[in-house]
């Protein structure tokens, strides 16, 4: 669209200019005063668009402006739109320019780092050829050979050579110390250091998160991060040493010591404690040293490094229930950039004591991806969070703050790691077991430290017990962390009893004891009321869930309340592989205020994989549900293929844990309603698991139907001689027409196949499908009861049901045409066309209504 503009002047014409000429100009030119631009500009602050009224109104309460037409007045507030708008946009494509220039030197600074790199792995291969070629055939000859070959590639591979024992007494062996952590983190920030590979996945650019890699064959694990954030180098420093506000599993963090050097930084001397990322590990603590300083370049650096016995640091054991963790020379360093901003640089290197661990997860303790996800990308993704928040960039639902959203989150969080570790110093302790190990039952009665001041009100009361916490973990096979975790999150019917949901929440409401399993209603939806914040990277989302109720009987009207839950989920990119994926809920009041009691239970899945899996094999699987399925034109794989490769051999973690008060006189009833609801979810989510991995139903699995439905057999029967019946064509191609053979038949057909039932003033409700139907749901058996027929279909789809209804109940069948249905996870599904027919029971009356999706495909 062309911009058209009106030219305006202010000042005198020419006196040379006849009045025939002015005449002809009047209508083009206006020669407006200073005084008269003034007046305009007040106007245009107040309302930058007035209207007509607006416009003669503007000419009457101005009396200097009374020689100006309202068309002319028009003209002048489009110009100055106009020029608002150019001005805006030239200081947006500004201020790009300077991120992609900054950018560019950052990968330029890359680039030039893997070209040295590249050097040196092309000097040490034939430096490697000249030993082979040169080396003697004697066994002395070669055994020197190898050990001088092994000696130049471990001095390649950990040029950093073990720090001698110094006099740490005082400020002058500290800042010794100091000095050389400083040289040995530049080096990994800006050098080569350690063998650094590249994320796959992580793109580099002025909005994203920046530049990711990870170590691979050195000591320890490593991860570092690049990028540009719109803050002053200060202020970024400010909001890096503030740790326990971005790293989620930092339990607490004391500055033990600040001791000021001659050059103008400082030196920390930290303690700090991190949680165990699941209830089979031991959480752990260090001891370490931050030097914080400036560069000649004006650049800032922040360095730390762990602290032993030799360098000053304690001699002790760790503390109770904690493991000793290393970290190696690691921190920030933080660049001005030309025009504002800062380039930083964040290097993580710590040991993590795996052989402290069980076999089974050690890929945990041993994997860079994961120390990049939780801990380095963490801190650069906060630092970005508050820039943006900073500049306006980001908006907030609920009228409330962006800190106080990220108090909120940060809350869920701890809240939830310490239900998962139960540290004895937060005054949990275990009960007796009932014989098995599956479920821990961990009591703290005095949970007041954690769950804020307005609990304080509830621990004096005599009847008050304390908070119980159920939790259990449990190893997962070929489930994606990202796609359970969704589930579980828009499922929730699949694996939650609302009778103890009820009873958590009404434990932290008014009345806040409450019967144990006390019934109040069941819930009929989830609801998502208040999407509150949203991450920059979209990785994590914060909101408040409505479960809507209803009451069982007339006299249980009364009790039926809604409930509500703040919620957090994060990591259910399926593009972010290798990720951890996390679904936490707390029971809230419909008006919770900032210091709200807050007791968080959910989920955790972090993938295990393999430290021998190389950078390259782990990051390349594709967690999309539609791959994963191998969806052809057909919707869904052949019959008897197996595991899809991608998939093949992956295995996560999952760690589950739900809190509950209670009084005193409730506890082993609380205790035993805990274990047997943990026990139940760990066995729903076991179902979800298998019915959402990307392999196919063995043929020995029979589907479980709603209660009240015939049996699988029965209704597969009833659903192929009904099609045959009414079409005069046969669905299935069986050699026997068994009830096995035509439900395996029917179960492994490549188009989807749903029943609905029809009931008269209510909605068609799913209550059975095959697995290519459940696959273009992306749901389960259980789960699909949830789903209504017309919650799938769009406009069009429902205006075709809807006048051929009337044939399908008179004539038994109507084809429909092609068109495009929503999952439950609300993604498009296109179908080539698709057939409705009657199924009729043995008595040949209506029992649902059956649909099959030809050529069904994810769009």
């Amino acid at each position: 669209m062309a911009l058209c503009f009106h030219r305006e002047s202010n000042s005198s014409g020419s006196n040379n200019s006849g009045k025939q000429q002015q005449q002809m100009d009047a209508g083009k030119y206006v020669r407006y005063t200073p005084e008269q631009v003034e007046a305009l500009e007040r106007v245009y602050a107040e309302c930058p668009k007035p209207t007509s009224m607006r416009r003669q109104q503007i000419i009457r309460d101005c009396p200097i402006l009374a020689n100006i037409e309202p068309k002319q007045i028009k003209v002048w507030f489009q110009n100055r739109r106009c020029r608002e708008k150019q001005r805006k946009e030239s200081s947006r494509l500004q201020t790009v320019n300077r991120k992609l220039s900054a950018m560019n030197k950052l990968l330029m600074e890359e680039n030039d780092r893997l070209q040295k790199q590249v050097s040196h792995l092309v000097y040490d291969n034939g430096n490697m050829r000249q030993q082979l070629h040169t080396v003697s055939t004697t066994t002395v000859d070669t055994v020197c050979g190898s050990t001088a070959l092994m000696s130049g590639r471990q001095q390649h591979q950990n040029p950093i050579p073990q720090l001698p024992k110094k006099d740490a007494n005082g400020p002058a062996g500290l800042l010794t110390l100091a000095e050389e952590t400083l040289a040995q983190f530049l080096g990994k920030a800006t050098g080569t250091a350690v063998d650094w590979v590249q994320m796959i996945g992580m793109k580099p650019g002025p909005d994203s998160i920046g530049i990711v890699a990870v170590s691979r064959n050195c000591s320890g694990i490593a991860a570092r991060a690049c990028g540009l954030v719109s803050l002053e180098p200060t202020k970024v420093a400010e909001i890096y040493k503030d740790r326990m506000s971005w790293y989620r599993d930092c339990r607490c963090l004391d500055v033990a010591s600040i001791i000021p050097t001659g050059n103008g930084g400082t030196i920390e001397l930290i303690y700090m404690q991190t949680y165990a990322l699941t209830t089979l590990a031991m959480a752990r603590d260090f001891w370490t040293m931050r030097y914080t300083t400036t560069l000649e370049d004006g650049s800032l650096v922040i360095c730390e490094r762990s602290l032993t016995s030799s360098t000053g640091g304690p001699s002790g054991p760790p503390a109770t229930c904690f493991v000793r963790g290393e970290m190696w020379p690691s921190g920030c360093l933080i660049r001005p950039c030309d025009g504002g901003g800062s380039i930083i640089h964040i290097v993580d290197h710590i040991d993590l004591d795996v052989l402290s661990v069980p076999e089974v997860l050690r890929p945990l303790y041993e994997s860079s991806k994961i120390l990049a996800q939780k801990m380095t990308m963490a801190a650069l993704r906060h630092i970005r969070q508050i820039a943006q928040e900073t500049n306006g960039e980001i908006q907030c639902s609920g009228g409330r703050q962006p800190a106080v959203l990220r108090a909120l989150s940060q809350r869920l969080c701890r809240g939830f790691n310490d239900a998962v570790n139960g540290i004895v110093d937060d005054g949990w302790s275990i009960m007796d077991s009932d014989g098995a190990d599956d479920v821990t039952i961990s009591i703290n009665s005095s949970p007041s430290k954690f769950l804020g001041s307005q609990f304080n009100t509830l621990s004096m009361l005599p009847t008050f017990g304390g908070v119980l916490c159920a939790r259990a973990s449990m190893l997962l096979q070929n489930v994606p962390p990202a796609l359970l975790i969704r589930f579980l999150r828009e499922h929730r019917s699949e694996w939650a009893d609302y009778g103890v949901d009820t009873y958590s929440a009404a434990s932290l409401k008014a009345s806040p004891y409450a019967a144990p399993c006390t019934k109040l209603g069941g819930f009929t939806s989830t609801q998502v009321i208040l999407p509150l914040a949203q991450t920059v990277e979209h990785e994590e989302s914060l909101e408040v869930v409505r479960l809507e109720s209803h009451a069982f009987s007339p006299e249980d009207l009364a009790l039926s309340r809604d409930m509500y839950l703040l919620q957090l989920c994060s990591g259910t990119d399926e593009a972010n592989s290798g990720a951890c994926a996390q679904l936490v809920f707390a029971p809230i009041d419909e008006s919770f205020g900032e210091d709200a009691s807050i007791l968080p239970s959910g989920f955790r899945v972090i993938p295990l994989v393999p430290k021998s899996d190389g950078p390259g094999r782990a990051t390349t699987r594709t967690l999309d549900l539609a791959s994963a399925l191998d969806v052809r034109h057909g919707g869904a794989r052949p019959a008897g293929d197996s595991v899809d490769a991608i998939n093949e051999n992956v295995r996560s973690v999952l760690t589950i844990a739900f809190q509950f008060t209670f009084e005193s006189h409730y506890r082993d009833s609380v205790a035993l309603m805990a274990r047997q609801y943990v026990r139940n979810i760990v066995g729903s989510v076991q179902r979800v698991a298998m019915a959402i991995a990307p392999s196919r139903l063995s043929s020995q699995m029979v589907p479980n139907l709603p209660d009240g439905s015939p049996e699988a057999v029965t209704l597969a029967r009833w659903i192929s001689r009904s099609y045959r019946l009414h079409t005069r064509k046969e669905l299935l191609e069986v050699e026997s027409h068994s009830g096995e053979a035509v439900l395996k038949q029917l179960w492994q057909h490549s188009d989807a196949i749903m029943c609905c039932s029809v009931k008269m003033n209510a909605s068609a409700v799913f209550t059975f499908s095959n697995q290519a139907g459940l696959d273009m749901m992306e749901t389960t058996l259980v789960a699909l009861q949830d789903i209504m027929l017309e919650k799938i279909l769009d406009d069009a789809g429902r205006k075709i049901l809807l006048s051929e209804f009337s044939n399908i109940m008179h004539r038994g069948y109507a084809y429909l045409p092609g068109g495009v249905c929503i999952s439950s996870m609300g993604r498009a599904v296109s179908y080539e066309h698709a057939i409705a027919w009657k199924v009729l029971n043995d008595e040949d009356s209506n029992h649902c209504l059956a649909f099959m999706f030809v050529n069904w495909s994810f769009v």
